[in-house]
């Protein structure tokens, strides 16, 4: 796949995501704190993406860097589960460790 390609397509999982979000690229564009024409030229695939403002992007559009580069996710199922375990009080996390016990024990 060559350069043009790659952008093409890495920018249409932007534009995607962006419209999935009913983020318009304005919004999008001060979110990031660059011009709508760079969100407009990122989405088509004129310009590539710079390292710190990639890192935003996933932010801003809850992706990886993975899915946005290349369309795939090298996130599992336990790495999801593992990030919303963060947000949970002690007490929750030992309720989430009972049922992950009792359901080991029926197998």
């Amino acid at each position: 796949m060559g350069d043009n390609e790659f952008l093409k397509d890495m920018g249409h999982r932007i534009m995607l995501r962006r419209k999935s979000l009913r983020m318009t690229q304005e919004e999008m564009a001060e979110k990031l704190g660059v011009s709508t024409q760079m969100i407009s030229n990122l989405e088509l695939g004129k310009k590539a993406i710079r390292p710190e403002n990639l890192a935003k992007v996933c932010d801003i559009l809850g992706l990886s860097a993975d899915f946005i580069l290349t369309g795939t996710s090298t996130k599992t199922a336990v790495d999801d589960v593992a990030g919303k375990l963060i947000h949970l009080t002690a007490e929750e996390l030992q309720m989430v460790n009972d049922m992950i016990d009792y359901m080991n024990k029926k197998k």
